[in-house]
């Protein structure tokens, strides 16, 4: 058995006039953030998570910015992308651990949502997935609400 662990990073910056879409859901809050697709930074960083573990390279080689294919793409549908990726070389996901980290708004409320949407895309078991937030206590550019970043770590495995 072959064990690989991965971990993902990615921030975005907020953008008037976008939804704000944080783990496949949509949240209420008037800013949303700026990106190629639909900036989802959660599943972003899960996806470069998976890639990485897998040797896969990263998000940005499989779903360039730079093709139009992907433009305001819904990011579940590039997540269910990378989890075919991920297991036509092999792999199994374990268990994916992260931290979304966000001044505002409060994520709390969405947490339950965010995982059994990333666990129904992933077809894992919600248990399998850890969302937790955190804030930057107004340090940096998220405590200053300038965007949202977000962490991934996940584990694979390889029969």
């Amino acid at each position: 058995m072959k064990i690989r662990t991965g971990l993902g990073f990615d921030v975005h910056a907020f953008k008037p006039g976008r939804e704000l879409w944080i783990g496949g859901v949509l949240i209420d809050h008037p800013l949303g953030l700026d990106g190629h697709s639909d900036a989802d930074v959660l599943i972003h960083a899960i996806c470069d998570a998976m890639l990485g573990a897998a040797g896969l390279r990263d998000i940005g080689f499989h779903f360039p910015d730079t093709s139009s294919d992907f433009k305001d793409v819904d990011s579940k549908i590039l997540l269910a992308r990378t989890m075919e990726h991920i297991r036509r070389a092999g792999f199994e996901p374990g268990n994916v651990d992260t931290v979304i980290v966000a001044q505002q708004p409060r994520l709390s409320p969405y947490i339950p949502l965010m995982q059994a949407t990333l666990a129904k895309v992933m077809q894992l078991s919600p248990d399998d997935i850890s969302v937790k937030a955190t804030t930057t206590e107004h340090l940096g550019f998220t405590g200053r609400s300038e965007g949202i970043a977000a962490y991934a770590s996940v584990l694979i495995v390889k029969e």
